[in-house]
């Protein structure tokens, strides 16, 4: 059998989540064939077929991630044979006595496979003797293994042990510990505190969240972030100008006056990489969390063609078909999060990148002039730097240039 493993889909990420199977188990495909489809940092991706031939084996099921080069499926394909050993699980394996009733060892809700191979659990109390199957139907359940009394051969939990547990009162409430006491006072004792139970329910972080929180948490562990805020006037703008691309234009004109807050910088090796173009990586809120791809060459673009791109990227992430390459490799990262509330804010900068823009709400403000006051349009601006990449000097020129870029009638 040819062992398939699940390649690196987008560049460095440890894992992909299976969203849906485009094949069957059994069925003939050919090289190159849409053979999965799989949930990357922020795009769904179709992962073709390697080979022509059959397929014998999936490694997992919708829902399941895949770890980035462990097997995900297995191949028969005519005149090839295979060096790769299936690799079973890493928990010391015993074989189970044979059973007089075999149901324990058929499939979950028709989903995961069959297997009379029995695992100990060591990860739980004591350790645990149970099928690959029996195990998946008490996570299905939110049964702990460590629980359930066996009534298997061997002391093996079959599935029967596992479903009368699930049902039994215990399984949901467990019975509150009493303890007593010897009191020295005759005066009764207060009475507890009532608990109070939560109203909601415990789950997975799966797919574009997942892997924003893993993000998020490597870039505040890594980066020494300072931000600088100030407002832009933008009173002299002509009738029809677009925000978000005459934001795009000043980071531009930001870059221009101060390089090297355009930059990437590699922490481990102590080095920076000023850029010579400018590839923005657009925040967008969505429902399933936050995704950033790139829009590519804003330094050389028209106000048109910008638009245009804009209009692409939000179509790609509303039908979740973001190309894996635009992704990565942008050099500055912007985020309008004014477009539904707040006004200032401290972006996180995510390494390479060594700073992100975030614009606020706009706002009407009172501005004093000569001999009097009007009412000018002001956008809120925030600037977050990798402060071991930058100084205050720079970030702070690289700002008043956005400033004096917006502050221009069109």
């Amino acid at each position: 059998m040819m062992i398939f493993k699940l390649p690196d889909l987008a560049e460095g990420l440890p894992d992909a989540e299976i969203v849906e199977w485009l094949v069957a188990e059994g069925d003939q495909v050919t090289e190159d064939q849409p053979m999965v489809s799989m949930e990357t940092a922020k795009a769904v991706v179709e992962v073709p077929s390697p080979y022509t031939g059959k397929i014998v084996k999936f490694y997992g099921q919708a829902g399941d991630i895949i770890n980035t080069h462990d097997p995900l499926a297995g191949f028969e394909v005519e005149g090839e044979t295979s060096d790769i050993v299936e690799e079973v699980a890493a928990e010391p394996a015993v074989e189970a006595p044979p059973e007089e009733n075999s149901s324990d060892s058929g499939t979950v809700v028709g989903e995961m496979e069959t297997s009379n191979k029995v695992v100990s659990d060591a990860a739980l109390v004591g350790g645990v003797k149970v099928t690959p199957a029996v195990r998946a139907m008490a996570r299905k359940l939110k049964v702990d293994l460590a629980s359930v009394p066996a009534t298997g051969k061997g002391g093996v939990v079959t599935a029967k042990d596992v479903k009368t547990y699930a049902a039994s009162p215990g399984a949901k409430t467990p019975a509150p510990r009493t303890t007593t006491t010897a009191s020295p006072s005759s005066r009764p004792a207060p009475a507890p505190a009532a608990r109070v139970e939560a109203s909601g329910e415990w789950e997975n972080i799966r797919g574009t969240r997942r892997t924003m929180a893993r993000i998020m948490s490597a870039a505040h562990s890594e980066v020494v972030a300072t931000t600088l805020m100030d407002d832009a006037d933008i009173h002299a703008w002509q009738h029809g100008q677009d925000i978000t691309v005459r934001l795009l234009r000043c980071l531009w004109a930001g870059a221009q006056a101060e390089p090297g807050l355009n930059a990437w910088y590699d922490g481990k090796q102590n080095m920076r990489m000023l850029h010579k173009g400018m590839d923005v990586g657009m925040a967008v809120d969505t429902a399933d969390g936050l995704f950033v791809a790139a829009l590519r060459d804003i330094h050389s673009k028209s106000p048109g063609d910008i638009r245009s791109d804009i209009n692409r990227l939000r179509d790609n992430v509303i039908n979740r078909s973001i190309p894996p390459e635009d992704l990565k490799d942008y050099t500055i990262v912007l985020s309008n999060f004014g477009v539904f509330a707040g006004r200032y804010a401290t972006p996180i900068v995510t390494p390479p990148c060594v700073s992100i823009i975030a614009a606020g709400k706009l706002r009407n403000e009172v501005v004093p002039i000569l001999g009097g006051f009007e009412v000018h349009r002001m956008i809120p601006l925030s600037l977050t730097f990798d402060h071991r990449a930058s100084t205050g000097g720079e970030a702070a020129r690289f700002l008043k240039a956005m400033i004096e870029d917006l502050a221009l009638p069109q």
